[in-house]
């Protein structure tokens, strides 16, 4: 799983998530075949179809590009993707 970085949560992934859509940042140079691949063999569902995007620069940096790109998953009806979440230690 190096190339998904983590998931993102927002007002809209989690509107996408009613419709089995899973929105999360991957490596820049991680390809849709290496991703669907990688989700269906970590998680153990089908995925239908994936749609990516590149994220718009904040400011005017000329030359800067992001090292991610953000990728909606769709997986099949009747799977679902486990939450990711971790958790923190208790301070004594």
């Amino acid at each position: 799983m190096d190339g998904i970085k983590n998931i993102v949560v927002t007002d809209k992934s989690i509107l996408l998530l009613l419709k089995n859509q899973y929105t999360s940042n991957v490596e820049s140079g991680s390809t849709r075949t290496e991703i669907k691949h990688w989700v269906e063999l970590f998680f153990g569902v089908k995925v239908i179809a994936m749609n990516s995007h590149r994220l718009p620069v904040k400011g005017r940096r000329m030359g800067h590009t992001m090292h991610y790109k953000r990728m909606i998953i769709t997986v099949q009806p009747g799977y679902s993707i486990p939450p990711l979440i971790k958790k923190e230690k208790k301070r004594t």
